[in-house]
């Protein structure tokens, strides 16, 4: 069972996702993020790296997140990418993962590309006011990525927002629950886990 969590920056999707798995045993769920995916920028300076539009679906490599839902699917193990949000590129280690009954991938971009779509049996979007969000990123970027106040305004200006609007908010159309105020909508997140612990009742029978 794979479940798909979209939702724009800072709209509590990894949260959502956590409550989640703390409704199920830990040994149970494979957590996927997209952001594992970003391409790999090495090979660019870093001016331009610094430069480069994440929010447009052409910044992920959807063909091996792709190829590691297949494989989990048919329940092959997979080596998952690493990737430093400092310098843009992608780690020579991977994590191993092991294929599990569940799992869930989340990311902004995930509802744009159909191929992935296809492989998802539940698709959630949170939906969450863009001031929370755009408050959230700065936080998280500021603490966690090393970004400075002005490159993270300058890029949520230049990318971000109307990345979200052109990509992120028009594939709300293809979710089959939407959940307001993310993390916090504990009702919302109930009937979701309701669900993957019936599939996995289902499974073990």
């Amino acid at each position: 069972m794979i479940i798909g969590i979209c939702g724009g920056t800072g709209s509590g999707k990894t949260t959502v996702a956590n409550r989640i798995l703390e409704s199920v045993h830990a040994d149970e769920v494979v957590f996927i993020q997209q952001d594992l995916y970003y391409r790999d920028l090495k090979d660019m300076p870093l001016d331009y790296r610094n430069a480069a539009n994440f929010d447009h679906p052409d910044a992920v490599d959807n063909e091996l997140l792709i190829n590691h839902l297949k494989k989990l699917n048919a329940g092959e193990p997979v080596e998952l990418p690493i990737y430093d949000f400092r310098t843009h590129s992608r780690l020579p280690d991977t994590t191993p993962i092991s294929p599990k009954p569940i799992v869930i991938v989340e990311g902004i971009l995930i509802f744009t590309e159909p191929r992935l779509l296809e492989q998802m049996d539940i698709k959630v979007f949170v939906d969450t006011p863009d001031d929370i969000r755009f408050i959230r990123r700065l936080r998280r970027d500021i603490a966690e990525r090393g970004r400075t106040l002005d490159s993270v305004i300058e890029q949520y200006v230049a990318t971000v927002r109307p990345m979200h609007i052109q990509f992120v908010e028009s594939s709300k159309r293809f979710a089959d629950v939407i959940i307001p105020e993310g993390g916090h909508n504990l009702v919302s997140i109930d009937l979701i886990s309701g669900k993957i612990r019936e599939r996995l009742a289902r499974s073990f029978d």
